[in-house]
């Protein structure tokens, strides 16, 4: 992990983006008690606000206490279930 101060994260952003989209953690100190990690935004990272993320699992509690829901068959592997319920499941 690289720790730099934020007057040199100001300086050199675009070295320390390319360091982070390599793989390299870059923590970034301002004042005394402030730090901030810079990592690079990856297709599965998920953004949403606490209401939306909330909101998301009361809909979902609702549709399964409504009966919507689904199960393994037995024997039937990780990868045949989500393919098998791919085309039933809406974000």
């Amino acid at each position: 992990m690289l720790v730099i101060t934020s007057r040199e994260f100001r300086e050199n952003q675009a070295s320390y983006f390319d360091r982070a989209d390599k793989g390299e953690e870059i923590l970034v100190q301002r004042k005394k008690n402030k730090a901030y990690r810079i990592v690079p935004v990856t297709a599965d990272d998920t953004v949403l606000s606490k209401s939306d993320f909330l909101a998301k699992i009361d809909q979902s509690l609702a549709q399964a206490n409504q009966g919507q829901r689904y199960a393994m068959h037995d024997g039937e592997s990780l990868d045949d279930f989500l393919d098998r319920i791919g085309a039933d499941v809406q974000d």
